[in-house]
């Protein structure tokens, strides 16, 4: 008796190879049989009628840790078939916690923690927090980065200094900690403080923990704009002194004037890969990114967190020096608002002043009694906001996006954070429609891709860079995370106007062999598991066939 048959269905398995006529049986959790099952008997039957059906997606890059204590069942990630989320990224994870800094980082990630999502804080470890969440209960699974800003924070909180010999030693057994307690390495957010005030010789400390535990570095680079070459080979020698694994997050290219940069960044870390250095990327199907309004200030403006640049926003020589800096930016950080214009940025979510979401700095700014001191005016906004904001950045060239996205090193991710039509606010659109989005444009109409191929990028692909050997596949034997789709119907509805909208086409999702999403709508189903580096069903997997040769086909059925 197995507890669920879907039978009638075009099996993709998740490896890329093309589609095959058949049943997927699950048993206690896992998949038990694909093949033919005729009336071979179960609690549950169920006719796909020809419809698709896949291994769950797996989102190699978000922040559902920073709001699933209050949002456990992740609905904005489910209801797309996601069913497998590697957090912690950017630097920024929930845990490590120091009780001498403990407020500082609470504040510093606010922006990403909605009001119904707010917790106590009350842990220290990785452990503490992975525990935590277990107590809640999740509506799919989660896997963790330490985030190495998190970590420094912890130590040092925001003080730009070099890390000191006994700083260096307390930051390596933190990190060591956290990967004896299940993190599957380590991530860099290296525009972001402390980040930003991270020297190499840090970076490569940590790396040579990584490098005992066989564990992954994932890194938002120190530049995606005018020194994204120089930051792109920064991460590849890291990988290569370290021997560590090196995955670039969010790959992209910034700013007009640095449109173009992404073909030849990809071919570098196609020749890092001839080299032996083991380096993808990620990206994600959309031409605007999305993070804190903080990220615009030049890096000394945060030295202290939140707090302290609230303090040098009210200081007129403070003010001065930003935007000299903002104005005359050297290379030295990401100068985002220099690279993109006011008019660029779209406001997201501002909990201090929910009139301005929808609008554009410049909008803003044009509405500011100083509109003709345009920084002025600026700062005065963070101000009244209290640097609590999240925005859209429109920065990227379409073509060179389309081009990453279907490059055989690239999977696909979101890099949102969870959210719900409850929350109000206009978060990006990628919260809602990433894997449909991907799949609609880019194998199912433009057939850049076919739809086996495509299919994985979102789920063996990127499983196999954190070494989960039996998720992302539908084989015999693997967890039975599933997606049943129609190829016809599925695409995304979120827009930036109208983010708020879940896709169509997603007819079923099962996670740990538990329906979790029925004809679109989420069940109260908390059948996911935090997953942790070292489990049996987390055996490092040799990544030697990431780059996939095999013809392109049209996309089926």
């Amino acid at each position: 008796m197995y507890d669920l048959v879907i039978r009638n269905a075009w099996v993709y398995d998740g490896a890329g190879n093309p589609p095959v006529k058949g049943d997927v049986a699950v048993r206690d959790g896992k998949i038990a049989s694909i093949r033919h099952l005729g009336k071979e008997a179960a609690l549950r039957s169920i006719d796909a009628g020809g419809l698709a059906l896949s291994p769950g997606f797996v989102d190699l890059h978000n922040h559902l840790d920073m709001a699933v204590l209050g949002l456990p069942f992740m609905d904005s990630h489910t209801t797309q078939g996601v069913t497998t989320s590697l957090t912690g990224n950017c630097g920024l994870s929930m845990a490590p916690l120091a009780d001498a800094t403990r407020d500082l980082a609470r504040r510093y990630l606010s922006p990403f923690i909605p009001s119904a999502a707010e917790s106590d804080w009350k842990w220290n470890s990785f452990g503490d927090f992975t525990r935590r969440i277990e107590d809640v209960g999740i509506g799919h699974n989660l896997a963790g980065l330490v985030g190495q800003g998190s970590v420094r924070v912890a130590v040092k909180g925001f003080d730009p200094s070099p890390a000191s010999e006994s700083e260096m030693e307390a930051m390596k057994n933190l990190l060591r900690e956290s990967l004896e307690e299940g993190a599957f390495g380590l991530s860099s957010g290296l525009i972001y403080p402390p980040g930003s005030f991270t020297e190499d010789r840090e970076l490569e400390e940590l790396a040579s923990v990584l490098t005992e535990y066989g564990a992954l570095y994932s890194t938002h680079m120190r530049n995606e704009g005018g020194v994204l070459i120089e930051s792109v080979e920064a991460a590849l020698e890291l990988g290569r002194k370290c021997r560590v694994p090196v995955e670039i997050s969010h790959h992209k290219a910034t700013g007009r004037r640095n449109w173009g940069k992404l073909h030849r960044t990809l071919h570098m870390m196609e020749l890092a890969r001839e080299e032996g250095i083991d380096v993808c990327c990620d990206i994600y199907p959309y031409t605007a990114g999305s993070t804190t309004i903080s990220a615009l200030l030049p890096p000394f403006a945060l030295e202290g967190g939140l707090e302290g640049a609230l303090k040098r926003l009210t200081e007129p020589e403070a003010r001065q020096q930003m935007k000299q800096e903002l104005q005359n930016s050297r290379g030295d950080w990401e100068n985002t608002l220099g690279n993109v214009g006011f008019e660029n940025i779209l406001i997201c979510s501002s909990p201090e002043k929910t009139a301005s979401q929808g609008k554009t700095l410049k909008e803003l700014i044009d509405e500011h009694p100083q509109k003709d001191s345009p920084y002025e005016a600026f700062f005065d906004i963070l101000l009244d906001m209290r640097c609590d904001a999240t925005m859209a950045i429109f920065s990227m060239d379409e073509e060179e996006m389309e081009y990453g996205v279907t490059h055989p090193l690239s999977s696909i991710v979101s890099d949102a954070w969870a959210t719900s039509p409850a929350l109000g606010g206009r978060p990006h659109p990628r919260a809602y429609g990433t894997f449909p989005r991907f799949l609609r444009r880019f194998a199912l109409d433009a057939r850049r891709l076919s739809l086996e191929n495509a299919i994985r990028k979102i789920t063996s692909l990127p499983a196999s860079r954190i070494g989960l050997s039996d998720r992302g596949l539908v084989k015999k034997g693997c967890w039975a995370d599933l997606v049943l789709f129609d190829p016809k119907a599925l695409r995304d509805r979120a827009t930036y106007a109208d983010p708020h909208q879940y896709p169509e086409g997603i007819e079923m999702v099962l996670v740990n062999g538990c329906i979790a999403v029925e004809r679109g709508s989420v069940r109260e189903s908390k059948a996911g598991r935090v997953l942790r580096r070292g489990q049996e069903e987390c055996k490092l997997v040799k990544n030697t066939t990431l780059i996939d040769k095999t013809p392109l086909h049209g996309a089926r059925p």
